[in-house]
């Protein structure tokens, strides 16, 4: 059995069923039947009814008249990001803004939620990472697409007609290489931060540690900034009326 955290416990205690018969439906079989759910999903998931949760929170307490602390704070963060699509992709960003402010709270949670004792930072998995940056590579080729039809394509092609042959592969592997860098950069910094901080704080249990939990919150607010960031020049890219 692999060592669970309580919150992981707690999901297989209840719903070790439904997850092994969802696992069968897609022909996988759970290394360990008794507990299929593991840390990393567990984690996912408490990140995903935090996010609820406060989204519902903040709907609720919404109000033009006198919004409260909770709507500034969340309408600088829209407010942030907006401004940032417009200066890179320009008219028509707005449609964009709830992806990205979704994409970044997300990230900036599972990043930050590895600091509370009892939790890990599921972004320090390269499951998770990747599933990221998966999501925001189809978002952007989607949209491309969308605006671009068929004509996307051409893109691919390069300038001319008959370099063609050698621009293709060229530009292909070049978007593949745009995921990866999404997924390697943060799961290389939040695995490492996370492995830093336990380890200081298994030696110095008190005092040091405390300065890496402050490096550790910067880059975790830093790496999102750059996956968010690098995903809004991606969709500059995708939906430039150059292509």
């Amino acid at each position: 059995m692999p060592e669970q955290l309580w919150i992981t416990e707690l999901l297989n205690r209840f719903f070790a069923g439904p997850a092994n018969a969802v696992l069968s439906l897609l022909h996988i079989q759970a290394k360990y039947p008794q507990a299929p759910i593991d840390n990393t999903f567990a984690m996912e998931f408490l990140v995903f009814v935090l996010l609820m949760s406060f989204f519902l929170l903040v709907r609720a307490s919404f109000s033009v008249d006198r919004p409260g602390a909770l709507q500034h704070i969340v309408e600088s963060a829209e407010g942030f990001i907006q401004n940032q699509s417009h200066d890179i992709i320009g008219h028509g960003s707005e449609g964009f803004t709830p992806f990205l402010v979704v994409l970044g709270l997300f990230i900036l949670v599972c990043n930050l939620i590895g600091l509370v004792p009892g939790f890990e930072s599921p972004t320090a998995s390269g499951t998770v990472t990747l599933g990221c940056a998966l999501v925001a590579w189809f978002y952007y080729q989607t949209h491309a697409v969308r605006r671009h039809g068929a004509g996307y394509l051409k893109h691919f092609a390069g300038p001319v007609w008959w370099l063609a042959p050698l621009m293709f592969p060229i530009e292909i592997i070049s978007h593949l290489a745009r995921m990866m860098s999404l997924t390697i950069r943060l799961y290389a910094n939040m695995f490492a931060g996370d492995m830093v901080t336990l380890v200081f704080f298994s030696l110095v249990p008190i005092g040091l540690p405390v300065l890496f939990l402050g490096m550790h919150m910067a880059v975790s607010v830093l790496q999102t900034y750059i996956f968010v960031l690098l995903t809004t020049i991606y969709l500059a890219g995708a939906v430039a009326e150059a292509h």
